[in-house]
Order: structure tokens, then sequence, then C-alpha cells
């Protein structure tokens, strides 16, 4: 037996769907079985809620009189990439404070917007902030300088603006929801601030990003259901996969039940931020190392053949990552081995023989949270799915530069 997108849609227009979180899949498979199970469900939600640092937002601010061609701009002091045509902006999640306009002594930058965005201003502020704030309706103080021409006569603009005085604002993230990633230990005599936090000295702690059993992309270890064009939840509003997401490696070594044993596929995803909800992107800072984007990111799979159910009903027992050394300098470094997720979410793992703590980067009670919206959303026949244009390519590999270049 098999459904198609189609079929399933229909359902969810009429009502009729029967929506499952990836967890209730899980628990239901071991009471009913996969046979039963397919006979039951069309869709499964996963979701998650952690740091993507590889996240930013492009920005139209839409024509000055007389107009501006933006060569350099600031959004509360925090730079955004200009580039582009004369009002188009990037605003980069990671950006910080230009630290070549800090007085000696202060965090705070000079001439960059008025009082109020100089005093928000500060060393631990980033583009994941602006964002967050822009998205919660936010006014946010923007300085821009122009390159005159005779017909971008204008040099130099100042104003605030909310989401709602601007043109387009819209989340084009190039690499989110890692298919699973690592876990981050200390091996030196000293505190390493890392994009894991801070990852404390002589193996005191261990930190892991990733979610586990209930992430999207580890329910669907080939990508037979992700794809260029599937239509997802982002933020509290509608996403789609805009393309692979840089360092995708789906050649990634696997298990036997094909999950990665580390960092494996990546996507890239967009969508209207002037649709999302503050209490699904938040700003983020990591002390000593910069800021970032805490994102919701929930996508459907459907249920089209009882494979899905198989890849679905995979447990944290049955999922690993590696535990790698970071007080090494170099791109490949030493690991102690495999562990899977359920010994980390237990908050304690066994290195070398010593018991040391472990924890989450992603907030696993917010992922759930995500996995529970998006249900609530198709039931209520708000959202439909969407056929991949095209797939996700399966033979990329991962390119490293050449140090002695």
């Amino acid at each position: 037996m098999k459904r198609s997108i189609a079929e399933i849609n229909e359902k969810i227009r009429r009502g009729k769907a029967v929506t499952w979180t990836v967890e209730e899949l899980k628990a239901k498979v071991q009471d009913i079985g996969t046979s039963q199970a397919f006979k039951e469900i069309d869709v499964i939600c996963t979701g998650t809620f952690e740091p993507m640092e590889s996240s930013g937002a492009i920005l139209n601010l839409g024509h000055t009189d007389p107009p501006i061609k933006i060569r350099q701009c600031w959004f509360d002091g925090i730079p955004a990439y200009a580039g582009f045509g004369a009002v188009d902006l990037y605003l980069g999640a990671t950006a910080m404070v230009d630290y070549s306009n800090i007085e000696p002594g202060s965090d705070r930058p000079n001439n960059l917007g008025d009082a109020s965005s100089r005093s928000r201003s500060n060393a631990r502020r980033g583009g994941g902030h602006v964002i967050a704030d822009l998205i919660a309706g936010k006014p946010i103080t923007v300085k821009a300088i122009g390159q005159q021409t005779d017909c971008y006569p204008r040099a130099a603009f100042e104003n605030t603006i909310t989401k709602d005085n601007i043109n387009q604002f819209y989340l084009f993230n190039p690499r989110n929801l890692y298919q699973n990633f690592i876990v981050g230990v200390n091996g030196s005599d000293r505190p390493l601030f890392t994009y894991l936090g801070t990852l404390q000295p002589e193996l005191a702690n261990a930190v892991y990003s990733n979610p586990g059993a209930i992430s999207p992309l580890l329910n669907d270890p080939d990508l037979k259901l992700v794809g260029i064009g599937t239509k997802i939840w982002l933020g509290g509003g509608i996403g789609y996969v805009a393309w692979e997401g840089t360092q995708h490696f789906p050649l990634q070594k696997r298990l036997p039940n094909n999950t990665p044993i580390g960092p494996a596929a990546t996507v890239a995803l967009i969508g209207d931020a002037k649709q999302m909800d503050a209490n699904w992107v938040r700003g983020c800072y990591f002390k000593n190392y910069g800021s970032s984007l805490m994102i919701g990111v929930g996508i459907p799979l459907p249920v089209l053949d009882e494979s899905v159910i198989e890849a679905c009903a995979i447990q944290d027992t049955e999922i690993v990552a590696p535990v790698i050394d970071f007080s090494i300098p170099r791109r490949v470094r030493p690991t102690f081995g495999l562990v899977t997720y359920e010994q980390l979410k237990t908050g304690r793992i066994t290195l070398e023989g010593k018991s040391i703590r472990s924890a989450p980067l992603a907030s696993i009670s917010f992922s759930r949270q995500v996995a529970e919206e998006l249900k609530q959303q198709i039931d209520e026949g708000k959202f439909t799915l969407t056929e991949p244009v095209a797939p996700l390519p399966s033979d990329r590999a991962f390119i490293p530069q050449d140090p002695r270049q």
C-alpha cells in the first residue's frame, strides 16, 4: 500500500487526516507495530529548537527620497552586508558590533545611530538579537552610508524601522538542521569558549546540540521525503527548504539503520519573517564566542508507505554521536568514540572511566512544542504538505581547505 501527498492533503482539508508527533509515533509502534501504525497515521510531525548560527535575514528598506545606494549599513550598531542592489541588505545572525568604532574601554560603537541605538549595542548583542527584535515588532535604528551616483545622489541615511515599515523581511539561512552533530568536551587545563558554549577543563562537562531521535532529518535518514521545495514550520510561520545547506555531507559514515555517526545532511531554509513568532526566533550569545539565533523548525513527514514508519521508529538508543576534544586546535580532532543519545540524555556519560555531566544546546522541551504546534496546524487544516520539486543531493563530500595554501 502507498499513499500520495495529494491524498493526504485532501484528508487535511476535510479534517480527516491523522497526525502524530514523532514521539507519539515511536511509542505507538512499540505498542501496535509498524503495519498497524501505517494504517492509522497520515503525517508525522518532527521539530527542533536549537542555535542555528548559519542564519540571517534579507531586508529591503524601501527607497528614500532622494534615493540612496547603500554601501555600508548598521542596525542598532550591528553591521549588515550591503553588496546587493541599492537598499537590499543581509543581516547575519553572528554579525557583531563594529569593533573598529569602539572607544577604548567601552563596549559601545561610536556614531552608529542615536543614543538609544548605542545603549542597546554592546559586545553581547549581535545580528540574531536584531532579527529577533524585529520579529517581535520592536523598533531598530538604521544608519547607512551611500555611494553617490547620478541615479542615487543621497550620501547618508538614518531612521528607525520596524518590520511593518520596510518592504521585505525574510529569513534566508544557508545551513540549518544538521542531520546529527558532535559532542564537545575539553581535555585541557583551562575553559574553552566555543559554539557549543563553555567546555570546562579536564573533561568536566560534555555538550551536544542535536535533540536526537526527535530531530527532523534523523527521522528521514535517506532524505526520501525532505527535498527542495518541502514546506516547513519555520519560526512560527511558513517556510521552505530552499536548497542543500552549506557543508551538506550525506556521505557521512552510517550505522546499519542508516543514521549518520556525525554531521551529515544540512538544508538551506527560507521564510517570511514578518509572519514569524518571537517565541520561536530568539537571539542568543555564547560567552567569548559570539551571537547566534535560536530557531524553531518543524518538518511534517508524509506517511507514504511503511518504510516511513520504520525510519521514524528509531530510538535514542539507536543513534550515536562522536565525542570530540576541542582542546586540540585542528579541524580534525581526537575522538573519545561514540555515545548514544540515550546516554547523553541521562545527563551523564562516561569517558576514560570518568563520569561527566552532559547537557544539550537544543531545548528538548521546546523541540517537542514545535512538533505539537505543527501537529495542531495540520489538524486545524491550516497547514498542508508539498511535493519536493527536486531531491537533495546524495553525493556531496566534505571538502576541506589545504592549510599550506
